[in-house]
């Protein structure tokens, strides 16, 4: 029986991790040792960085909601206790965005929870 060859799949993981470090700068693009550790790293830098973006956009939009609710006289806390004593199940993404483009329809959402957090 002939000697199988093994090459061809470690060419296959070394080009892979090649082609993840492209565009690295120095060694790290195209030396195996040093891109292996690279790509490595820079995947937990993408994990992390994936929870970090929500918890970015989640601050944003609270920072817009409380700044549109200033404007109307209430402060942010009391305009969420409000919408759930109301009964109002609306997301922070929505009402950011409602905050911005629909005033009208942002200021009617907030005169309900006003009315409902004094009641």
């Amino acid at each position: 029986m002939t000697r199988a060859s093994r090459s061809v799949p470690s060419k296959a993981r070394r080009k892979k991790v090649l082609k993840a470090a492209a565009g690295f700068r120095g060694r790290r693009k195209n030396n195996i040792t040093t891109a292996n550790a690279a790509v490595d790293k820079s995947g937990q830098h993408s994990y992390i960085g994936r929870k970090l973006r929500k918890r970015n956009f989640r601050a944003l939009w609270i920072q817009r909601i409380n700044a549109a609710v200033r404007e109307h006289g209430l402060t942010y806390g009391r305009f969420i206790n409000g919408l759930g004593k109301a009964g109002i199940a609306v997301d922070r993404k929505i009402l950011a965005d409602l905050a911005v483009r629909e005033p009208e329809a942002f200021k009617a959402l907030v005169t309900q929870a006003a009315s409902a957090a004094t009641a």
